[in-house]
C-alpha cells in the first residue's frame, strides 16, 4: 500500500494548513504515533543546530543538539514512549543532513521520546519502490495519515491527509514489518556515524 499512497484520493493541505490540522489530531499520537521517512536531504531552517550545521560550525551544531537533549528531558522525563516510532531509511553516501538528523534522532531515542530504527535504503523491499521513492508517511492514533511533502530543495510543502481506515491500516502494518526489519539506531549510529568526521555542508 504504501507505494499506492501517491496517487490515492486524500485532502491536499498548505505547509501552514498542514500543521493546524496536525495541531488539531496531535493527541491521537499520546495513543500511537508511526513515521516513516525517505528522503536524504531537507531543509530546517527553524533550527539553531541545524543551521549552525549549514554555517559550518558542527561543534556548535552538536552543542545545540545536546541543549535540545537536555531541555527535552527536564521537560518530559524518560518517557518511555513506545508507542512513538520512527524508521529512518538511509542511502549511503551519508548526506551532511541526514549525518547530522541521525545525532538528533539518536538524542531523542536515548531519552526515550521516540523509539528510531533505521534501515540502509539497499534493503529496503524492493517492491516498495518500482516507481517511485516511498513516501514520508505520518500515522496519528491509526486515525490519520499524512503523507508529508516537500519541494525539490528539502522544504516542507504541506501535505495530503488520508482518513480511509483501510489504507491507514494497511500502511500501519508495511511501516511496522520495516520497523522490525531496522537496527535500533544505537548500534547503527555508533557504528557508522559516530566514526564520520564532521558533516560538511553542501557547497552553494
Amino acid at each position: 500500500m504504501l507505494e499506492h499512497v501517491h496517487g490515492l484520493p486524500a485532502v491536499t493541505l498548505g505547509a501552514q494548513e498542514y500543521l493546524d490540522d496536525f495541531s488539531r489530531h496531535a493527541p491521537l499520537a499520546e495513543k500511537e504515533l508511526w513515521k516513516l521517512e525517505r528522503i536524504q536531504t531537507f531543509q530546517e531552517p527553524e533550527v539553531a543546530s541545524y543551521v549552525a550545521m549549514m554555517e559550518g560550525d558542527w561543534e556548535r551544531s552538536l552543542a545545540l543538539i545536546e541543549d535540545m537533549r537536555e531541555k527535552a528531558a527536564s521537560r518530559h522525563g524518560s518517557t518511555g514512549r513506545d508507542s512513538n516510532r520512527r524508521v529512518r531509511i538511509v542511502e549511503r553516501p551519508i548526506s551532511a543532513y541526514l549525518q547530522w538528523e541521525l545525532h538528533v534522532l539518536k538524542a531523542w531515542d536515548d531519552i526515550q521520546q521516540q523509539r528510531v530504527r533505521v534501515m540502509d535504503a539497499a534493503d529496503l523491499p524492493a517492491h516498495l519502490e518500482t516507481e517511485a521513492m516511498v513516501p514520508e508517511i505520518l500515522i496519528l492514533g491509526g486515525e490519520i495519515l499524512y503523507e508529508v511533502l516537500y519541494d525539490r530543495t528539502g522544504l516542507h510543502s504541506g501535505a495530503r491527509r488520508v482518513e480511509d481506515p483501510n489504507v491507514i491500516n494497511e500502511c500501519r502494518a508495511e511501516i511496522a514489518d520495516l520497523y522490525q526489519r531496522s537496527e535500533p539506531i544505537a548500534s547503527y549510529f555508533d557504528r557508522e556515524i559516530a566514526p564520520l568526521p564532521p558533516a560538511l555542508p553542501p557547497r552553494r
